[in-house]
């Protein structure tokens, strides 16, 4: 499995696993990665800077629990799809529902909110429009803070328990829109300014901060793939 991570900002970056630490290889263009066999899914790792502060994964499937902890090797192909004829409704049919999958049951999961589905359906409800998912810091929010911008809220579930609800969606005749935020970070769990300063625009700041630098192709491209990411690994019908 390869390990890759944006750095430009250091001088030295290590691949923490539980078998111990392994020193990455630099490139000139700020990328480190190290090869390793034998890596299976739902292996836990971090990135170690020269301080020895330790990050997860900018670009993680998964987290642990919170954005300050280990980041999780993910299958993306592991789960199997039920419903992969799925074609969606024509927008003159569409009745959104807006949820919030923290407080939508008492459990606040991707597998509670299951269960609530036939509600849904039986509602009259054809499309459902997930407020922000992305890891972000603490159990609940809003979730418009996230800071790892490819990973599901580990509150909610696995990356696996997400697409099962977007498929039980689909099953019982529901479309399912994302909320993605992509420009700007919370404020808890970002590490990107210690790995890559060059991620923010040194002289255009935003209401939530430093401005990302677009300009700058590694941060484009990170900010690009992820709608990309959620459209096509999770089977999503739209994104806001």
């Amino acid at each position: 499995m390869l390990f890759r991570l944006w750095a430009p900002g250091q001088q030295q970056i290590t691949l923490r696993l539980a078998d111990g630490d392994h020193l990455m290889s630099a490139s000139d263009d700020g990328w480190y990665q190290r090869q390793l066999g034998g890596i299976q899914p739902g292996a836990t790792y971090n990135f170690v800077l020269a301080d020895g502060t330790v990050v997860p994964d900018p670009a993680a499937r998964a987290q642990q629990s919170g954005v300050n902890g280990p980041s999780v090797v993910v299958d993306p192909r592991h789960y199997a799809w039920q419903h992969t004829d799925w074609r969606g409704h024509a927008w003159q049919e569409t009745v959104v529902y807006e949820l919030h999958i923290g407080t939508f049951t008492p459990e606040g999961t991707f597998e509670a909110a299951i269960t609530r589905l036939p509600y849904l359906q039986a509602l009259g409800i054809t499309m459902i429009e997930m407020l922000p998912v992305s890891q972000f810091g603490g159990n609940r929010g809003w979730g418009y803070d996230g800071v790892l911008l490819y990973a599901p809220h580990s509150a909610y579930g696995s990356p696996d328990d997400f697409k099962a609800f977007v498929d039980a969606a689909h099953g019982h005749g529901l479309s399912v829109v994302l909320d993605i935020v992509l420009n700007h970070f919370g404020p808890e769990g970002n590490y990107l300014p210690l790995l890559a300063p060059d991620f923010f625009h040194k002289e255009r700041m935003t209401p939530w901060g430093a401005g990302i630098a677009y300009d700058v192709d590694a941060a484009r491209r990170y900010i690009v793939e992820a709608p990309l990411y959620w459209l096509q690994e999770y089977h999503l019908d739209g994104l806001r």
